[in-house]
């Protein structure tokens, strides 16, 4: 297999039982140790934010991440985690940027954060905007999982115009949410475009997909890129 030269994973959902990804420790670090072996040294997981289905707080998240770092120092494997949160760009989201809320951050000032996949948010541009002026560095988690990105190539030029970090999902490259994601990816690819890359890992599927991922052609590429990961 060949050796994945990212060494620090920014998206994944390695707390248990919060959200959606891990529902146990062990799950976690049967999990982690696949991810040693891929060459990971760092993982700052980030569980999802979101009003109504996930009402995570940064205490419920530290609380977990420290049980998680606890069990994979007691277990032997040998990465260090770190924990942020993947924001639901919702009216909740706003509210806190608005009220100047501290926001929960990775590496210098990221913030990670996901909309709806269908339609644009109507307040993207603003959030991003705020974001930027607050002294925040948006990050945008899985771009080419939005249909509306896919079908408007304008908006993609704003986003990259406002200095949003494109943060990519490597499953995509092995087709992991279909064709067209896949082809948007290695668009987004070629054009290097992308800033980030991530594993957005919840489960060891996600693992399969990702070993299948490093395989691929603009997987490879990506890693010829100017990527942020190691950096963090």
């Amino acid at each position: 297999m060949t050796v994945n030269p990212i060494k620090v994973d920014i998206h994944s959902h390695l707390v248990p039982a919060i959200d959606d990804g891990i529902q146990s420790v062990e799950e976690g670090l049967d999990i982690l140790r696949e991810m040693e072996a891929l060459g990971y040294e760092k993982v700052i997981t980030t569980p999802h934010t979101m009003t109504g289905s996930y009402d995570n707080t940064p205490e419920i998240i530290r609380s977990g991440l420290e049980k998680m770092k606890a069990a994979v120092k007691e277990a032997g494997i040998n990465i260090e985690m770190e924990a942020a949160t993947e924001y639901y760009l919702d009216e909740s989201f706003m509210e806190r940027l608005e009220n100047d809320e501290p926001l929960m951050t990775f590496g210098k000032n990221y913030v990670l954060f996901e909309t709806g996949f269908i339609s644009a948010p109507p307040f993207l541009k603003e959030a991003t905007f705020l974001m930027n002026i607050k002294g925040y560095k948006p990050v945008y988690a899985h771009p080419e999982r939005y249909t509306y990105l896919i079908e408007n190539s304008n908006l993609v030029e704003e986003m990259i115009d406002r200095q949003v970090v494109f943060q990519l999902n490597a499953v995509a490259l092995a087709g992991a949410y279909g064709k067209p994601v896949q082809k948007f990816a290695e668009k987004l690819v070629d054009r290097g475009v992308v800033g980030m890359v991530g594993t957005d890992c919840h489960n060891m599927g996600h693992i399969i997909a990702l070993k299948q991922a490093v395989q691929t052609k603009h997987y490879k590429k990506l890693m010829q890129s100017e990527l942020l990961n190691n950096t963090l």
